[in-house]
């Protein structure tokens, strides 16, 4: 990253960018280099940066992003190439959702274990019921090389805030990388949370929630501005201070 025609605004987006890639290494969400997280460009339509391909998540720093188009150009210079699977997946959504800076996408063990379960994300606690209606779903289609996949994962993502990726993971979007963060904690959360109590229940029913207590907690989970106010002014300077102490360099 070159400073001096590197913005101020550029400059926190790379920073909050290398502090979600190393929470999700913290939380063990990370797949190797094998997946990804972007954010678009402040005061930019068609660039955002990305990991470069071949550095573990915990490595990850402020300058070491790269900064792509949406035909997949490296716009700075990087020793590093781009994952081609991270391109397709997430051009896709930056090219439609204009509201979405940030995209996260997965492949966590809980997280794919849902996707590849038929009945996918169950009511089966808070955590499920908060997220289930924001969820999308998309067919798997092979590693997603191929950029012909990308106007079918945008016509099943439509206006939601998270997605399924059948047979393949989870996906998160927000308009700042602090909300991505929370949706896809919450989303792995639950996913764990299914995992684990399926596991300790064997052939037992899971204990059902009261008639209308769905809608009411996927409208309590659907409050844009709490939502907002959680993540941004408590949670994300939280996990950053954390983050000082545990993994510090990340802004560097």
């Amino acid at each position: 990253m070159n400073a001096a025609v590197v913005s101020d605004a550029e400059r926190q987006v790379r920073t909050d960018l290398a502090a979600c890639y190393r929470l999700v290494a913290h939380y063990g969400w990370d797949d190797m280099i094998f997946t990804h997280i972007s954010a678009r460009v402040p005061g930019t339509e068609d660039q955002f940066l990305i990991n470069p391909y071949g550095m573990l998540f915990e490595e990850i720093t402020a300058s070491s992003l790269v900064k792509v188009d949406l035909a997949g150009n490296k716009i700075d210079q990087s020793p590093f190439p781009v994952n081609p699977a991270g391109f397709t997946i997430h051009s896709a959504v930056h090219q439609i959702r204009h509201d979405a800076h940030c995209v996260i996408h997965l492949h966590t063990v809980a997280g794919t274990a849902v996707a590849t379960d038929p009945r996918g994300l169950l009511p089966l606690n808070q955590t499920a019921l908060l997220v289930r209606e924001q969820l999308a779903w998309h067919e798997y289609e092979g590693v997603a090389v191929d950029h012909d996949e990308r106007p079918r994962l945008q016509a099943d993502l439509g206006d939601k805030e998270l997605m399924l990726l059948w047979n393949h993971g989870t996906l998160a979007l927000g308009p700042t990388i602090a909300e991505a963060f929370m949706r896809i904690y919450f989303l792995e959360r639950a996913c764990a949370m299914q995992v684990a109590t399926l596991s300790a229940l064997g052939d037992a029913v899971p204990h059902p929630v009261m008639d209308g207590i769905e809608s009411k907690t996927a409208a309590q989970g659907n409050h844009p501005e709490l939502s907002k106010m959680m993540a941004n002014q408590l949670a994300w300077p939280a996990l950053k201070r954390m983050l000082d102490r545990r993994s510090p360099g990340y802004a560097d």
